[in-house]
């Protein structure tokens, strides 16, 4: 495994020859069966737990963060990787698919075809600073990845460096111990290296959460090589949150604590942070400010992750609260402990410049627009761009089935009466959204189908049984469960 030293970032050689050892692991284990590669996924979510003291304790140390935030997305990690490892076991995975040959076919004679899906080799992921673990050196990515039968090259992020390193080595460590051979897994750092590794054409995808700039960046470099290859990035989001009438009638003071809440939990530096909250237009701005200032009094406050994460902060909300029509409702503070900013603009003002509506501060301010129709509501959501979740807050006399219709058009996730900052991990979630939210809305990189993006179909016709992959064989031998001519096999194999 390469990892880099404190001091001294990965050359692009170290980055070939790290690639070269990637490839080399990925396929030696082309050809092992899913137990194989679900116990390395279940070997390293244990070396986690089992290490979970000391990586907790550097985390603190290197990300402003509190030890209970940080020791819950510690364990959601683990989960996560045994998550896939079931999901391995099992063969949901694979997608495996047999037709056999049919002569009355309604199409005419139907040849026997079968299609399963297979990992596409060497994945570069990218670490994000805000989640040192679930979306880190061991987060969902390179989970994912592993667990779609890929090896990973992990680019560290310089926020939460030490760490990065020594999850990597655990990492490491863990599938030495559980059989897997040399270079499966290696860490690299530095943008020299980031570069190296989307360039590189032994590097067959990309997983990226960051900012919309440097993924734009790397996606446009993805596809700018001679063979483009998928760029699954994570770029950004405000995550409109809006409320009906009477909901705002029902439980104004409990709907506005929620979401000072929630735009302010990890000093709103979670990617599906609320930064717009709409509101109607009998919402006194005394209500408006009385409520949220005591709520706010109460949110613990911290340093943000990185200088470089402040620094943006402070510029974009600067320049938000320039727009015109934009006023201070809670003026916060810009200081090195920022305290929580609320602005304030009438739904008339976004309607003629929706500026407003693209402009995500990462850090704790938000934006509260007050409309005077719930019938404006479609056409003001139809200007926002791609986001990853929008929510209705709505009781039961309310009714908007167009705004709904319009959020699906443009969130990976709809939420009814919720907040969007908590996301878990299980079957049917979706973390993705259209552009500028990710570069890939069809694919999620949280929950079980996160697989898929690191997988591809390879349809085998009349291919003798013998020479088939095993999750394609007739006799079934992984027992996994597959799709027989329409129908649903069990895992097992057939009963």
């Amino acid at each position: 495994m390469h990892i880099t030293t404190m001091t001294i970032a990965t050359t692009p050689e170290q980055v070939d020859q790290a690639a070269q050892e990637a490839h080399a692991a990925f396929l030696a284990i082309a050809e092992e069966p899913p137990s194989a590669r679900a116990a390395r996924l279940n070997a390293i979510a244990d070396a986690l737990r089992a290490n979970a003291d000391e990586l907790v304790a550097l985390a603190v140390a290197d990300t402003n963060l509190a030890e209970a935030r940080l020791q819950g997305e510690l364990k959601r990690s683990a989960f996560q990787l045994d998550l896939f490892a079931d999901e391995v076991r099992t063969g949901i995975a694979f997608d495996a698919t047999v037709d056999h040959a049919d002569p009355d076919w309604g199409m005419g004679p139907r040849p026997d075809i079968r299609r399963v899906n297979v990992p596409l080799g060497v994945v570069g992921v990218f670490g994000a600073s805000n989640f040192p673990f679930a979306f880190s050196v061991m987060g969902g990515d390179s989970a994912s990845a592993l667990a779609a039968g890929c090896a990973v090259l992990h680019k560290c992020h310089s926020g939460h460096q030490k760490l990065a390193l020594r999850t990597g080595e655990i990492v490491a460590e863990a599938l030495a111990e559980a059989g897997a051979p040399p270079g499966l897994f290696a860490l690299v750092d530095g943008r020299s290296a980031a570069e190296a590794l989307v360039d590189h054409p032994l590097v067959k995808a990309v997983g990226f959460t960051g900012s919309t700039a440097g993924g734009r960046a790397l996606f446009n470099r993805a596809n700018a090589r001679p063979v483009p290859i998928p760029f699954y990035g994570e770029l950004g989001s405000i995550n409109p949150v809006f409320v009906l009438p009477q909901a705002w009638d029902a439980r104004a003071e409990e709907i506005l604590t929620g979401y000072a809440e929630s735009f302010t939990a990890g000093m709103g530096q979670f990617c599906t942070k609320p930064g717009l909250l709409f509101v109607p237009a009998s919402a006194s701005e005394e209500q408006l400010r009385s409520t949220l200032e005591t709520a706010l009094k109460k949110v613990p406050l911290t340093k943000l992750l990185t200088p470089g994460l402040r620094e943006s902060f402070g510029k974009a909300r600067g320049e938000v609260a320039a727009f015109d029509g934009v006023q201070s409702l809670v003026p916060g503070s810009d200081d090195e402990v920022p305290a929580p900013t609320v602005l304030l603009v009438d739904a008339r003002t976004v309607a003629s410049d929706p500026e407003v509506l693209h402009r995500e501060m990462f850090g704790p301010a938000t934006v509260v627009v007050r409309y005077h129709d719930v019938a404006d509501l479609p056409a003001l959501a139809a200007q926002m761009e791609g986001q990853l979740t929008a929510t209705v807050q709505a009781d039961d006399g309310d009714s908007s089935p167009e705004l709904l219709a319009t959020l699906t058009g443009i969130a990976g996730r709809v939420l009814w009466n919720g907040w969007p900052t908590g996301v878990t991990v299980s079957y049917a979630q979706h973390h993705g959204g259209p552009y500028p939210a990710t570069t890939a809305p069809g694919t999620t990189s949280v929950g079980t189908a996160a697989i898929r993006r690191f997988v591809r179909p390879v349809a085998y016709q009349n291919v003798p049984d013998p020479v088939l992959p095993p999750a394609l064989q007739e006799a079934n031998p992984w027992g996994i469960a597959r799709r027989v001519d329409g129908n649903l096999e069990p895992v097992g194999g057939p009963r």
